[in-house]
């Protein structure tokens, strides 16, 4: 399998833009060909142990199947779109991604 985990830190922090992220995700990013695993939401504030990275608003989580399944899914429309709606508000992205 293939896990695409992704970690949106947003310019606009209110809870309302917080939510319309994860609406996004849930509109455009769930139920690709060869998704295991799907889920976004954000970060649950009252972790806040020393190891606790902290610098995130929502975090994505996506397995696939394999990693040509998630290469396709990074070139689909709804991906794109997903992205090119988004994008305005997204102070910093970082995406971890790895074979499991």
């Amino acid at each position: 399998m293939f896990s695409h985990i992704v970690y949106f830190d947003l310019i606009d922090k209110s809870s309302e833009k917080v939510d319309e992220l994860i609406n996004a995700c849930n509109k455009y990013l769930n139920d690709h060909d060869g998704t295991v695993f799907y889920a976004a939401g954000p970060r649950c504030e009252e972790m806040q142990r020393d190891v606790n990275d902290r610098e995130f608003d929502v975090a994505l989580h996506v397995i696939f199947e394999n990693k040509d399944q998630h290469d396709a899914y990074q070139v689909a429309d709804r991906h794109l779109a997903f992205i090119a709606e988004g994008k305005p508000n997204w102070a910093r992205v970082r995406v971890f991604d790895a074979f499991c």
